[in-house]
C-alpha cells in the first residue's frame, strides 16, 4: 500500500533531525559500533604514537561518535573518516558516512571529491600498512602485492558504498516525485469530482426549470382559456342556453387537451426515471441526472407543438372572445423541432397574456419565414373599458416572459417585449433556422 506525499510527512515524529524514532535508533545503534571499533583501533595507534592508552581510546571513542550525525552533516562525517585513515581507525565510519553521502542530495561535485579523498586517503594508508608489514616479514610475497592490494582495499573500501547510496538516493528521489505525483492526483480527482457534482447540479437545475417552463406553459394556456369560457358561460348561461352550451364543450375540450399534454409531459419523466430496480441499483443523485438527460431527450425528439397547429391555437382563442388576425409572409417550410416549438410556446404565451392582462383586445400575430431565421410578433391593441372576459380575474406568475426569453436565448435567437405607443404590449422573438 502506497502512502501520499501529505502521509509520509505526517509520518515524520523523531527527535532533533530524524524523521523516525527508527532511524534514531539505527543511528545511535552504528555510532556506538564505529566508537567501539576505533576505541579498540584507538588502543594501537597509542601505542605507535607513544601516547597513553587511554588517551588513544577516548580519541577512538569520540572520532567514531560522529558517525551519529551522519544524517545532519554527512560531509563532516566523511571529513573525519578521512582524517583518521592516517591513524588507520574509523573503517565503519568510512563505509557508511560515503553510503550517507552518496545518498543525500548535495551536488555531484562535492560528492564526487569527497569519494576522490576518501579513496586517494585509504590507497596510501593501506599502500604504507601493506609495504611495513612486508618490511617486518610478515609477508613473503613479491613486489607487485603491495600496490594490488592497496589498490583493491581502497577500491573495495569506497566504491561498494558510493554506489550503494546513489542507487538507494536515487529511488528516494523517484518515490518522492511518485508520491508527489500521487498528491498532484488526488487534488486532480477531486477538483474533477467536485466539478462534476456542480455539473450535475446544474443540469439538474436547468432541467427543473425546462420543466417548469413546460408546465406553465401548457397548463397557464389552457386553464386560462377555460377560465376565460367559463366566466362567459357564467354570463350567458341563462340568456342564451346555446351559447352556454357551447362554451361549455369548448371548456371541456380545453380540459381534455391539458390533461392529454400533462400526461404526455409526465410520461416523459417516468420513462427518463427507470424502473424501480434501477433506482435502487444507483445513487439518487445519478438516477436525477440520467431522468433529466433522459426527458430532455424524449422531450426534443418527441412529438410536440409545431407551427403547423398555429391557427388552430388562434383558432381556439378566437372562441374565447379574441379577435386575432394572422399573417404570413415568406414561404412555409419544416424547421427543427425545437425550432418550431419555441416559435409556437412563444405565439401561445404571447396570446395567453392577452387574455389575462388584455381581456378582449384585438391582437395582430405575425409570422415571418426568412432565409436563415424566423421571426414572430404579437401585438394588442389598448384593451376595452368594459369587457365580458374581464370578470375571469386570471392571476398572474411572472414568468412568462421570463420563460418566453429564456427558450428563445437557448436556441441563439432575440426575444424584445415592452408595451407599445398605443398602450398595447408587443412580443417579438427572432429565432436561427438552423
Amino acid at each position: 500500500m502506497t502512502t501520499t506525499g501529505e502521509e509520509h510527512a505526517a509520518a515524520r515524529g523523531g527527535p532533533w533531525w530524524w524523521a523516525r524514532w527508527r532511524s534514531a535508533a539505527l543511528d545511535v545503534s552504528l555510532a556506538a559500533a564505529s566508537a567501539l571499533e576505533c576505541a579498540f583501533e584507538g588502543i594501537r595507534f597509542a601505542q605507535d604514537a607513544g601516547i597513553p592508552v587511554a588517551a588513544g581510546v577516548v580519541f577512538g571513542v569520540l572520532a567514531g561518535s560522529a558517525l551519529l550525525v551522519r544524517r545532519q552533516w554527512p560531509i563532516a562525517v566523511v571529513l573525519v573518516s578521512i582524517a583518521i585513515t592516517p591513524a588507520q581507525m574509523g573503517y565503519l565510519m568510512g563505509i557508511v558516512g560515503l553510503y550517507t553521502l552518496a545518498a543525500s542530495e548535495l551536488p555531484r561535485r562535492i560528492i564526487a571529491s569527497l569519494a576522490g579523498m576518501s579513496l586517494v586517503g585509504m590507497l596510501i594508508v593501506m599502500f604504507v600498512r601493506v609495504r611495513q608489514d612486508m618490511a617486518r616479514g610478515t609477508w613473503d610475497l613479491g613486489d607487485w602485492f603491495v600496490p594490488f592490494a592497496a589498490i583493491t582495499t581502497a577500491i573495495g573500501m569506497t566504491a561498494p558504498p558510493l554506489l550503494l547510496g546513489l542507487y538507494v538516493g536515487a529511488r528516494r528521489r523517484l518515490m518522492e516525485s511518485l508520491r508527489e505525483r500521487a498528491d498532484s492526483l488526488e487534488r486532480e480527482l477531486q477538483l474533477l469530482a467536485e466539478r462534476a457534482e456542480e455539473r450535475a447540479e446544474w443540469a439538474r437545475n436547468e432541467e427543473r426549470t425546462r420543466i417548469a417552463r413546460e408546465m406553465h406553459d401548457v397548463v397557464a394556456h389552457r386553464v386560462s382559456l377555460m377560465v376565460v369560457h367559463a366566466a362567459a358561460l357564467q354570463a350567458v348561461a341563462r340568456k342564451d342556453p346555446e351559447k352556454a352550451v357551447k362554451n361549455a364543450a369548448l371548456v371541456g375540450d380545453m380540459g381534455r387537451q391539458a390533461l392529454t399534454e400533462l400526461r404526455e409531459m409526465l410520461g416523459v419523466l417516468r420513462s427518463g426515471d427507470g424502473s424501480r430496480r434501477a433506482e435502487q441499483s444507483v445513487p439518487l443523485a445519478a438516477v436525477g441526472v440520467a431522468a433529466a438527460v433522459a426527458a430532455s431527450k424524449a422531450a426534443d425528439e418527441g412529438e410536440g407543438p409545431c407551427l403547423s397547429e398555429l391557427e388552430e391555437l388562434i383558432g381556439q382563442s378566437a372562441a374565447a372572445g379574441m379577435v386575432v388576425d394572422l399573417s404570413v409572409e415568406g414561404d412555409v417550410r419544416l424547421y427543427a423541432s425545437e425550432v418550431e416549438q419555441t416559435a409556437y410556446r412563444v405565439v401561445q404565451e404571447a396570446l395567453t397574456n392577452v387574455h389575462k392582462h388584455a381581456a378582449g383586445a384585438k391582437t395582430h400575430v405575425r409570422l415571418a419565414h426568412r432565409v436563415s431565421e424566423i421571426a414572430m410578433q404579437v401585438e394588442n391593441e389598448p384593451p376595452p373599458e368594459v369587457s365580458s372576459a374581464s370578470s375571469a380575474r386570471l392571476p398572474s406568475g411572472g414568468n412568462g416572459l421570463v420563460g418566453m426569453k429564456e427558450r428563445v436565448a437557448a436556441l441563439g435567437g432575440v426575444f424584445v417585449s415592452g408595451p407599445t405607443d398605443a398602450g398595447g404590449f408587443r412580443v417579438s422573438a427572432v429565432i436561427p433556422a438552423a
